[in-house]
């Protein structure tokens, strides 16, 4: 019988955050990683510097075999998990073998969301979600002369940035009226959105794909305003979402994701999940979100692992704040916390120069920092995001912090620190 104390399905910040915690406590207790991938773990960060060639697809590993036979990690690979058996404690995955669980993390990450446009289930079309999707678009694209890239978010912006460097004509399509929503305001969207206009990207703001149909070489995208694109080359990029198809007839709290508590714990008792799939409290409100953020994702395995081995220091999640950091064409675009307010008793202090490229929004309430976000500023996200998630009083220092973000920042908490 495959058996577990520690049984952890996923492979990626959050499954490591989580055994690293439950080793720190429990140094004999036997810790198994079930994942899909075949691939050692890798962060989907590095993903488009695979495509790009940046990055070689077999040295991006965030462990190494000799690490998990060091702390004793067991390993199962290229597997998805496709039923969760609570009352045997046990799991099923997709070659019918049966796992059983003391103690069980659910960190089976997302999965790219394809829109229901019509035609698109005939296109051999690519998305970036996986390392084998980013040799695949790779390969893809030395062979390629046009590409439509549908969505403008993260994944939707690397690719095309990455494919027009390539040599490709590119051309971006986005419902919405501007790129990186939900990271970005319009002012400073408007921002990347021309430094990709400069790059010979075409941009279509606030168009919809109708319908695909192949050709002999690719395919045509019918726009909602008759307009058509050809491209030899399709990658969709319009988000992703948790993966719970397992989770059916399980008696799992589900409703965007997995629910889970302030330690990560699901309804049912010795099941947590953390990462992509788990939706936990949101920092600003009481509601319960999926952040999808690496850093989170690491926080909450933490957590869920903590929990798991029942570690005395365990302290609860304090609540989802978004941070993205974006590089594009040698500049650097930063997000941390909201990006935008209809908050009338928030403070908002905008800087902006487009000549130069450069934006800034801060914004506060109540003398706390409840976002920043900046394009080719100097700014430290990490420590910004940390002001956040303490709710660091700034009133005494407010205009310096306006002034001079960066070096404020680091001065507050280098004080909290010591």
């Amino acid at each position: 019988m495959n058996a577990s104390k520690y049984l952890i399905v996923g492979s990626s910040h959050a499954a490591l955050e989580a055994a690293r915690a439950i080793r720190m406590q429990d140094d004999a207790g036997s810790i198994t990683l079930i994942s899909r991938d075949t691939h050692a773990p890798y962060s989907p960060t590095v993903l488009p510097y695979v495509v790009s060639g940046r990055s070689s697809a077999d040295r991006v590993s965030l462990r190494t075999p000799d690490y998990f036979q060091a702390e004793a990690i067991n390993r199962v690979t290229g597997q998805a998990l496709t039923r969760l058996l609570p009352a045997e404690q046990a799991v099923e995955l997709e070659d019918g073998q049966r796992w059983h669980y003391e103690k069980l993390l659910l960190a089976t990450g997302a999965t790219p969301v394809i829109p229901p446009v019509p035609g698109l289930d005939r296109i051999d079309y690519r998305v970036l979600r996986t390392l084998d999707d980013a040799i695949a678009l790779r390969d893809a694209a030395g062979k390629a002369a046009n590409a439509v890239v549908l969505g403008a978010g993260l994944v939707g912006m690397h690719g095309a940035e990455n494919l027009a460097e390539a040599g490709i004509a590119v051309s971006v399509v986005e419902m919405q009226s501007q790129v990186l929503p939900g990271y970005f305001d319009a002012q400073a969207a408007e921002l990347i959105r021309a430094a990709f206009d400069r790059q010979g990207v075409t941009m279509k703001m606030g168009r919809r794909a109708q319908r695909v149909e192949p050709q002999a070489d690719g395919c045509r995208v019918h726009l909602d305003n008759g307009e058509v694109l050809n491209a030899d080359l399709l990658l969709v990029g319009t988000g992703v979402r948790p993966v719970t198809d397992y989770c059916q007839g399980s008696g799992l709290d589900l409703d965007q994701g997995i629910l889970v508590d302030d330690h990560m714990a699901t309804n049912l008792p010795n099941i947590w999940a953390a990462g992509d799939v788990a939706q936990a409290r949101d920092f600003y409100s009481d509601a319960k979100v999926v952040t999808g953020i690496l850093p989170d994702a690491v926080e909450q395995g933490r957590i869920a692992g903590m929990a798991m081995v029942e570690d005395p220091a365990l302290q609860p999640y304090r609540g989802g704040v978004p941070i993205n950091t974006y590089t594009f064409y040698g500049q650097q675009a930063i997000s941390v916390g909201i990006s935008d307010t209809a908050d009338t008793a928030a403070q908002v202090a905008v800087d902006f120069d487009a000549e130069r490229g450069y934006f800034q929004k801060i914004i506060l309430k109540d003398g706390r920092l409840q976002g920043i976000s900046a394009i080719n500023a100097a700014l430290d996200p990490g420590i910004l995001w940390q002001l956040i998630l303490r709710r660091t009083d700034l009133s005494e220092v407010k205009a310096e912090f306006l002034a001079q973000p960066l070096e404020t920042g680091r001065r507050l908490m280098s004080d909290t620190w010591r």
